[in-house]
């Protein structure tokens, strides 16, 4: 059976989803996310590092076809970028919003080193596997800071974060993290060096990270790689 694509009607949905559980949780975004499609149409050269670094709404199921457990929402706060020049900034931020069991393909980056924080709600489980030189899974284990205390985490291993901690994942780690069931929606923020997604995900399966859309709907706001020229 062909997977079913991403459509924009999920899109839009999962983006209303999101605002409301930060909301809830007390997690205020700025301005920008909240611009309309036909608001950025207005918008100029002022904009460009939310253009150019890619900031803003983000959702993706990688070209699964199971947006519910092979997907993310997530929102880029802040971030640099190498693929222009005139932006020096060395660190990201993003939100992402955490349904039970939703998660993003086994991957691990190339260059980027992350913060995966528990931010509110409810738990989540990170599971963490090294990576061998010719960039399979290691069967080793590996030693990660959690809450900046080193922690052993055998191949494959789950670390639990409850709200407030965190866990420090170094480059070429495979990581796959997602709410843990029967805690109910969770609020996690990634922290981390520059994040390029263009170049720097090794997804140990097939996967896009930017795949393409069915437009079965009015586009509410524009994806991070989304918007328009400035006028």
């Amino acid at each position: 059976m062909t997977a079913a694509p991403l459509s924009r009607s999920v899109i839009n949905r999962s983006i209303e989803e999101a605002k409301e559980t930060f909301r809830r949780f007390g997690i205020a975004l700025p301005p920008f996310a909240f611009w309309t499609a036909a608001e950025w149409a207005e918008k100029g050269e002022e904009m460009s590092e939310i253009r150019d670094c890619m900031l803003g709404w983000d959702v993706t199921d990688f070209g699964s076809g199971r947006f519910e457990q092979i997907g993310r929402t997530l929102f880029t706060l802040r971030n640099g970028t190498t693929r222009k020049p005139g932006y020096s900034k060395i660190y990201a931020e993003k939100l992402l919003f955490d349904p039970e069991i939703q998660r993003a393909p086994a991957h691990f980056h190339r260059a980027k080193m992350e913060d995966i924080c528990c931010r509110a709600g409810g738990n989540i489980l990170v599971q963490l596997t090294g990576t061998n030189p010719d960039n399979t899974p290691s069967d080793e284990p590996i030693y990660v800071k959690v809450d900046g205390v080193r922690t052993k985490v055998e191949a494959r291993g789950i670390v639990r974060l409850r709200p407030g901690m965190s866990v420090c994942i170094p480059p070429r780690t495979i990581h796959q993290f997602w709410g843990e069931e029967g805690t109910g929606l969770t609020v996690s923020s990634e922290v981390s060096s520059v994040c390029d997604d263009w170049s720097d995900n090794f997804f140990l399966e097939p996967a896009e990270r930017f795949p393409k859309l069915v437009e079965d709907a009015p586009r509410t706001h524009y994806l991070c790689h989304e918007y328009p020229a400035a006028k």
